[in-house]
Order: structure tokens, then C-alpha cells, then sequence
């Protein structure tokens, strides 16, 4: 009788190519959409303004967080629904998985990047402050009339015109402190300079504060300079409309044009009624109009104007400045 001769089933072969496969799908699933690094702690993942998604996933794949940018791409399409990355702090590991890392770049993030210019009151910060970090009314005016520890007066004008990431939750004196650091890091190097010069840093600051709001550009700044010090050690009054502004701003119009009837405003810091300077500075300069109060240009000027082209002209006269006004403006 002839034997039968037993063959494994075909499925059985089929099952264990199967498993094989599906485990090498998990190991492959793991290895590109899994952790890094399961022991990772949180660090901050900073998103600059303007980066483009292959920017980001070149990034975090240089930074350690993802294994492939192809793979963190496949997931950023299915976490965004067409929506933008928001320039920012985020707290992100090695340890999340693609998935994980990418939805976190959707969510608010922990840091927002917050900025303002030169020549900008402390009102209008508190404006975009309460805009950006989603401020009550009350934290507002808390950063308002934060103390500036600076000098009892001096409350405007230490506030460093510049680009911060700020926590998303920061209060307002976390904020003003990290602003008056800057500040402190950043005039620094000119405080021996201003006292070789005979001036008080607040005296510097406020110059350069009136300077960033009455030039109408920086190659007019070392002009008005030394004509504000001539002005100031010929017990003359400034004169400034800037400061008639400083007075009149309100929300909405912080720097509105001035009139002849403003020039009798009752103010202190009415620099046609009071001879020297206002008792502090009326917005936060940078550090170009610093360094001009420390270095103007050397003039006989006592008058200036612009005309309508923006043109300045001075005079070492009144009777030249009504020249200069009939030529000019009239």
C-alpha cells in the first residue's frame, strides 16, 4: 500500500508570512511614527515667523524630535485642515510620537512672540499687550502703572523697543520686568558714556524719547539733538510738539496732531510753557536715538522745521526760524 505523504497547508505558510509582515509593519510604524526617545524630557520648540512647514520639519528632525521629515509631513497635512502654524514657543519631547508633535503645533502655543517699535508709549503697548495675551481690562491697567523701580518718576521709556517670545501666561509685572531687563542689558554700555557727557541716564532716555517722536527720520535725529541741547543750556524751552501729543493722546489717537491753542496746554510736560526737560521721558526709544543724544551733531541751530516734503531746515535766529517758516510752509 503506498504511503500518503502529509503536506502543510498553504494557509499555514500564508499565516506566517502574514505575521511576519505585520510585525515589520510595527516595527516600521514604531520606528518612523513612534518616540525618539521615550525618556526625553519637555523642552521649548521655537516656530519663527514666516517658516514654512518643510522649515519646520527640517527642524525637528535636526533637533532631535522626529526621525523622518516625510513621515512628520503626512502627519502635519492631517493636523492642520489647511490652518498655519502660529510663530511661537512650544513645549514639545522626543518622547511624543509624530502624531502627538504635530496636533501640539496646532494648539496655542506656550510662547507667542510679541513686538513693538521705537517711539511707542506705554499706553500703546498695553494695547497690543492686552490684544495678544487676551488681557482683562484690570491686567491692562496693572501693566499700565507697573512700578519700573527705575525712579520714583521715571515711568516711561525703560520699556526696550524690541522682539520677545513671552510666556502666554505671563502677568503684567512678568512682562514689564522682562522688558526694563532689556533695557538694562541694552543701555548698559552707554551709562559711563552719559555720565562722561554730564547727563543723567534719565536725562539721556528722555531726550532720546522726545528725539524718536520729533524727528522724521533718522538722519534727522543728530540735528534736532544738538538742537535740543543748545536749547536746554540756553535755559531756553524745548518747544517740542511731541510733547503737546504726549499730552493730548488718548485711546484710539495716541499721538494726535497738535494746534497752535494746544501750545498753552496747563502740563508739565507743555515744553512751550516750562523751560528744560518734561519730568520723564513721553515714549520708549531705541537705541539709535540714545546714541545720537550722545553724540549730536554740533550746531549753532536754536530753530528747526520740516516742510512739507519733510526736509528740515534750521536757523540760529527767531527772526531766521519766521524766514524759514514764510519760505517753507507758507
Amino acid at each position: 500500500m503506498k504511503k500518503r505523504v502529509l503536506h502543510k497547508p498553504i494557509i499555514y505558510y500564508g499565516l506566517s508570512a502574514l505575521v511576519l509582515v505585520l510585525f515589520a509593519g510595527v516595527i516600521l510604524y514604531a520606528h518612523y511614527f513612534g518616540p525618539v526617545d521615550m525618556y526625553a524630557g519637555q523642552v521649548q520648540f521655537v516656530v519663527q515667523p514666516g517658516e514654512t512647514k518643510d522649515q519646520i520639519a527640517s527642524e525637528l528632525h535636526a533637533e532631535g524630535f522626529i526621525r523622518s521629515r516625510f513621515i512628520f509631513e503626512l502627519a502635519f497635512a492631517k493636523a492642520s485642515h489647511g490652518a498655519s502654524v502660529v510663530p511661537g514657543g512650544y513645549n514639545l519631547s522626543a518622547s511624543m510620537d509624530v502624531w502627538s508633535i504635530a496636533n501640539a503645533l496646532f494648539q496655542p502655543p506656550a510662547m507667542i512672540f510679541f513686538s513693538f517699535p521705537p517711539g511707542w508709549r506705554k499706553e500703546q503697548i498695553a494695547d497690543k499687550l492686552a490684544q495678544e495675551l487676551n488681557w482683562t481690562q484690570q491686567q491692562k491697567t496693572e501693566w499700565i502703572t507697573v512700578d519700573t523701580n527705575s525712579s520714583p518718576s521715571f515711568v516711561e521709556g525703560v520699556y526696550f523697543p524690541a522682539t520677545y517670545l513671552i510666556p502666554s501666561g505671563a502677568t503684567p509685572a512678568d512682562v514689564a520686568n522682562m522688558f526694563i531687563a532689556r533695557f538694562q542689558r541694552e543701555f548698559a554700555p552707554y551709562a559711563n558714556e552719559a555720565q562722561q557727557e554730564g547727563l543723567p541716564w534719565t536725562e539721556v532716555v528722555t531726550l532720546a524719547s522726545i528725539l524718536e517722536r520729533e524727528a522724521a527720520g533718522a538722519s534727522d535725529m543728530p540735528l534736532i539733538a544738538g538742537i535740543m541741547l543748545n536749547r536746554l543750556h540756553n535755559d531756553m524751552p524745548l518747544q517740542i510738539d511731541a510733547t503737546l501729543q504726549y499730552i493730548k493722546g488718548t485711546e484710539g489717537d495716541w499721538w494726535p496732531i497738535p494746534t497752535a491753542a494746544d501750545k498753552s496746554l496747563k502740563s508739565p510736560f507743555n515744553t512751550y510753557l516750562h523751560v528744560g526737560l518734561p519730568p520723564h521721558a513721553i515714549s520708549e526709544p531705541g537705541l539709535g536715538a540714545i546714541k545720537v543724544v550722545l553724540n549730536p551733531e554740533k550746531t549753532s541751530c536754536l530753530y528747526y522745521l520740516h516742510d512739507t516734503n519733510g526736509v528740515i531746515h534750521c536757523s540760529n535766529t527767531y527772526a531766521g526760524q519766521v524766514r524759514n517758516v514764510d519760505k517753507y510752509l507758507k
